[in-house]
């Protein structure tokens, strides 16, 4: 048994950017379906490794740590293998921004403003004109700063890339996302590449 439990979802976006970093950096560990969204609610156990009721959560034997960005800094501190933290301090910031950016603006925008609707509950009447409009501009925002390079930040995969990869990945599935992610070479060669890498593949869930 993995000495790292991971209480999540498969198709959990936030679950599954924990579960690229661990699959990057090699860390053996398990994932414990939980299901926050059940018609019961949290599940009372889960309250209280998170008492605001999200996931994931990690646990590492006795250190149990929630936030997405906190876990996945530990796991890159912590453990061996990849660095997906970039040494330079500009780099480190642009990784943070990129991060916030998307936590901040795309996630609701991306997922449970087009990916959801459309995708999930296969509504093809409702308006995601607004939600749109919202994630074109954060698309924009990241076409900047790939200009043309492998990866979001430096010339490595960080916790960027790893960051962004699932809720991207979701929009490309409706097809508002597909046409908004149409006009945006740098992030549709990005999208390609990172969809091949091992972490992704070994991720995947029902929903891709």
């Amino acid at each position: 048994m993995s000495t790292i439990q991971l209480y999540g979802l498969a198709e959990s976006v936030y679950t599954r950017i924990v579960r690229l970093a661990l699959e990057e950096k090699e860390i053996d560990y398990e994932l414990v379906e939980t299901n926050v969204f059940g018609e019961s609610g949290v599940p009372p156990e889960h309250l209280e490794r998170n008492p605001f009721g999200r996931i994931p959560v990690l646990k590492q034997e006795d250190f149990l740590i929630y936030e997405t960005q906190a876990i996945n800094a530990y796991l890159d501190e912590a453990f061996s293998g990849i660095r997906l933290t970039p040494a330079d301090v500009r780099e480190q910031a642009r990784m943070n921004q990129i991060i916030g950016i998307l936590d901040s603006y795309a996630y609701m925008s991306m997922v449970w403003g087009i990916f959801v609707p459309r995708v999930m509950f296969g509504d093809a009447s409702s308006s995601v004109d607004e939600a749109v409009e919202r994630a074109s501009v954060c698309l924009q925002a990241l076409e900047g700063f790939l200009d043309g390079r492998d990866f979001l930040v430096g010339d490595a995969v960080t916790l960027a890339d790893l960051h962004a990869l699932p809720m991207l990945f979701y929009l490309s599935q409706a097809p508002e996302g597909q046409q908004l992610l149409s006009e945006h070479a740098s992030l549709n060669a990005w999208m390609e590449q990172s969809t091949r890498r091992r972490s992704f593949i070994q991720t995947r869930s029902a929903n891709g």
